[in-house]
Formats: C-alpha cells, structure tokens, sequence
C-alpha cells in the first residue's frame, strides 16, 4: 500500500513491537508527529520537557526492559540536545533508536534554520547513523537501525529523515522484525578448552562481572558457574544485580570507589575471570599494577576490548550467556576452600562503614533499602550519591540498577526513572540524585506530574558538588573553586510548584516514614534529604594509584 514517509515511521514502529516513545516536537518533525497522534491507542508518546530528557528516558526504559528505547527530536537544537543522551547509551552499550527530522532536501548544506547535519555530529557516539533522503529507503532504514541496535554489543542509532521524506508517498509492506541470534560463531573450542584449564589450575580464581552479564541476560549462568566453582566475585557499577549482593562469595564493587576486599582480593587472586566488562580506568586504578599476580582470561562479545586497556592471557569472543553454558557444562566443580576462607576474612575485616552520627547519604540508602526490601528499581545521577547507592544498596536482580558508568552524565536519573517506571509500571523506582544533578535537569519532574508518573525522586542535599567538593578537600588544598550552592533553591518547592509532593528530611528519624509515604501515595514524589556538605564517599582509590591503595576516614585519620 501507498504510505506517507511519516505514515512509514509509525508502522515500522509497530512492527519492530514500540509501544512508547519519548520525545518532543518541533517544525521539521511535524508529519511524523501528525501520524502519532492518530495512532496514540498504539504508540504512547510521553512529551518531556527536554530533548536531553526523552533521550534519558528512552535509555531507563531500555534498561529496564533490554528492549531498544525510542526517542524522537526535531531538526537543529531538538537534535543537538539529544547528543548527551546518545552519548551516554554508547558508553554503557544501551540499545536506542533515536529518530530526528532535517530540513527539507532543497535546503541542506545551506545553513538553513535549525539546520545541523545530526549524522555527522553523533557518528563518533552511536553503532550508525543514517540521513534518509529517499522516501523508498525509509522503511528498510528503520529496521536496519533497530536490527543494529539489539544485535551483538548493543548502543544506539540514530536515523535522521528530511522533512520532504516524511511527506512523499512509497509503497510499504509490513516485514516481521528480523531475529536477533546471540553472537556464537566466534566461540572457538581452543578458546573455551584454554579457559578451562587456567580455570581448573587457579588456586585463588576471582569472577569480575561488568555490564555485559547483565545486556546478555546471563544472571542465571553465572550465578551457577560461580558456585559450580565456588569464586568470590566482584563487580562494576554497571554490572550490579548480575550475580546477586546478598550472596556470601559476592565482595563488593571492585576500583576507584570499590570496597577493600574486592580491591586486595583482585590484587592477590592468582586468575581474574572477567565477564563481560571492559576495564575502565575507574575500575583498574594503575593499569601495570592492576591483577599484578594474576592471569587474566577475559570473556567478551566485543572482540575491540580485548587488550584494549589491560593486556590479556586468554579471551573468549561471543555472547557471555553461551559461553558461560559451554563453561558449565565443561567445569568440574571446585571448592577453593581456604582462598574463600581468606576472602571472608578481608570483608570481615574491611566492612564499609560510615559515621553512624547525624543523617548522612549511606543511611538514607540503606532506609531505602530496607522500605523497600531490597526490591525496587534505583536511578542514580553521578556523584557521591551514585557510589553510596552502588555500595549500601543490595542488588539481587539485574535490571534494577540504572546508571550512568562510561560517561558520567549528571542530569540522567530522573528521564532514566520516569523511561523505566514507564516499562515497569508496577514496580516502585526511584532517582537517588545529588543537589548538583537534580537542577540539571529537574525540569522532568513536570513530565511525571503531568502524566501522574509516580516515580520517587530522592535528593542528596549537600549544598555542594559533593564529589568534586571531596576531590579538592583531599587533593586541592580545601580551595573549593565553584564547587559550593550555598543559595535560596527550595527543592519541596519546586517539586509542589511542578504538581509533585514535596517532602524535607534532616534527621535520621524521619527518613524511613518519608519513604512509606511516598510509595503510599503512588504519585510524584520529592524527598529532600539535607545532609553534611563534607561527608566523603570511602574507601577511594587516588587517581593513577594501584587499587589495592584504597584508603577510607580511618586510614586518613591515621596518617
């Protein structure tokens, strides 16, 4: 049949299974936005108030769900603004569609208004680009970019279509989404015999779990190879909830802000098993002293990463769910008795621990965690906040802690809560962000209010950068050089101007009620939580150091 390119967008959409988008719309994307409203019973489209918003949103909601998120922007600064959202996805390999509309074809190349060439700008942060200029290779586009976007290492894509394209006529004939198959052609018997016998002569193994675990839906796997072989693990931010945090052979997050038990037990272990993550400096510290007495087999879809950053003994190329089942049913069982025994005594030894006096971040974490019995889905932004809700909360399940890792992006947890409350509307989420984050882009609490979204978002007050403020008191000389928002911002304020319930928390008391009401009420919610503007994140690795220097407030105290 005969269709509009803007007619082609929405069915291509309903094919490969959307049932939201997140976006905002503008001139040269109106066709398309014209063919939303008429097919809104099948597409929900969520209007944010920022397109960096709707890209953050369509990035909780992939998260979430593992299927590819959507959001759509119009041409120039709608399509600029999606840049950091698109970022943010490629470095934590997030599958994402991004769909904006250019100017018409007679006015590329002209500086036309609100002309940018989007294709070029995001070409270094996305899997690809496109611009469709051809009404007839809309379709195929469309499915080609979610294809690459699920398929192998997941990130986004982005599709930019002129406007004239969005209103010529072509025929279309619907296509059934094409099957992604996990990635095993490069899974080679030597490869898989090799990590079975550097895992079989290992005295003191440690897994070290990333990102990958949870994007290939491994959990399951590698939970039954760790205590097949009985390792300790540890893990990335990015690779919370994979193995869970409740187990007894699970040590902590492992680097900069790691505990010290993953941190040694890495620096002494004899094998370091790595699934799916791709050594950040954040978690290596110094790269030459890093696993210094270990071989290193290193398991990964992306064949780019390995002996990217850590020079490797052995790697295994393909999706991490089939390896670990080829690994399972080739492992003899082990027990590593007296290595675990070790291991039990450095986290014995090496708890994380906070002044229990006076509401601080790690407490509020742990309130939410015990309100929610460990079963929520959590936000974070990036900063102090983000490595207290990675250290004191317990995650069990993958999928439930979403983050920004590679890239670092404060102002994401609040568009990733409401994209993922969005996919799991019967499941309680919550945004753990910082001061400094939520202004950046807490204009989104207008989003939840206005579709009755009933995310909680949680606000760290310290009235400063927190961790940049920690950085210059142990690095810096205390110069707090634009680090300190000491001004007259009433956050409860600004959640009840927007339609959302405002509450205040300044003592330890008043937290957990805070959170019973604000998962009662089952709408918006803010809980501004004023804590210390000098309570630290610890233990801390200081850039470039080996990780096994880890320090915290004792050590500090005692030099």
């Amino acid at each position: 049949m005969q269709l509009t390119g803007a007619e082609i967008v929405i069915e291509c959409l309903k094919e490969q299974g959307v049932d939201t988008v997140f976006g905002y719309p503008g001139g040269s994307i109106l066709n398309i936005y014209d063919e939303l409203y008429k097919h809104s019973k099948e597409v929900r489209h969520i209007l944010t108030s920022h397109e960096q918003g709707a890209s953050h949103a369509a990035d909780g909601y992939a998260r979430a769900t593992g299927k590819v998120g959507v959001c759509l922007a119009t041409s120039g600064p709608g399509a600029t603004n999606l840049v950091t959202g698109i970022a943010t996805a490629y470095m934590d390999s997030v599958p994402m569609v991004a769909i904006t509309a250019n100017v018409g074809r007679p006015l590329l190349g002209k500086d036309s208004f609100q002309e940018v060439d989007i294709a070029g700008v995001v070409m270094p942060i996305t899997k690809h680009s496109y611009i469709v200029k051809d009404v007839k290779d809309l379709a195929k586009t469309i499915r080609r970019a979610f294809t690459i976007a699920k398929s192998g290492r997941p990130g986004p894509v982005l599709v930019d279509i002129t406007k004239d394209v969005t209103a010529l006529k072509t025929n279309y004939v619907y296509e059934e989404p094409e099957e992604i198959l996990p990635v095993v052609d490069t899974i080679k018997e030597e490869d898989i015999q090799q990590a079975l016998h550097m895992i079989h002569k290992a005295k003191k193994p440690v897994i070290f779990v990333g990102g990958g675990a949870v994007i290939s839906n491994a959990s399951e796997e590698l939970c039954k190879f760790v205590h097949k072989l009985n390792i300790p693990v540890a893990d990335t931010l990015m690779g919370k909830g994979a193995f869970p945090g409740t187990d007894d052979l699970y040590m902590g997050m492992l680097g900069m802000h790691g505990t010290k038990c993953s941190n040694l037990a890495v620096t002494e272990c004899d094998l370091l098993i790595t699934v799916g993550a791709r050594f950040s400096d954040r978690v290596t510290g110094n790269t030459k002293k890093f696993a210094k007495n270990a071989k290193i087999l290193q398991i990964d879809v992306d064949p780019a990463e390995i002996n990217k950053n850590i020079l490797v003994d052995a790697s295994v190329i393909g999706d991490l769910n089939e390896v670990l089942k080829l690994l399972n049913e080739k492992a003899e069982p082990k027990q590593h008795v007296t290595w675990v025994q070790h291991v039990q005594e450095l986290k014995e030894e090496h708890p994380l621990k906070y002044n229990p006096e006076g509401l601080t971040g790690p407490y509020v974490i742990e309130e939410i965690y015990r309100v929610t019995n460990g079963d929520a889905i959590i936000t974070t932004d990036v900063g102090q906040h983000q490595m207290w809700a990675a250290q004191y909360y317990k995650y069990t399940k993958p999928r439930t802690f979403l983050s920004s890792g590679g890239l670092g992006t404060m102002g994401y947890g609040l568009g990733a809560c409401i994209g993922a409350k969005v996919a799991k509307p019967d499941d309680i989420v919550i945004n753990i962000a910082g001061d400094g984050c939520f202004r950046m882009n807490m204009n989104e609490i207008a989003t939840a209010t206005r579709y009755d979204i009933p995310i909680i978002q949680v606000v760290i007050n310290n009235h400063v950068l927190g961790m940049v403020r920690q950085w210059q008191t142990l690095f810096y000389g205390e110069r707090y050089s634009y680090t300190v928002l000491q001004d007259k911002v009433d956050f409860v304020k600004v959640a009840e101007a927007m339609g959302a319930v405002g509450i205040r928390v300044t003592k330890k008391e008043e937290v957990g009620p805070a959170i019973e009401k604000a998962i009662e009420l089952k709408q918006p919610v803010l809980i501004d939580c004023v804590i210390d503007s000098d309570d630290k994140v610890f233990p801390m690795v200081p850039a470039g150091a080996p990780i096994e220097d880890a320090f915290d407030e004792d050590d500090l105290k005692n030099r």
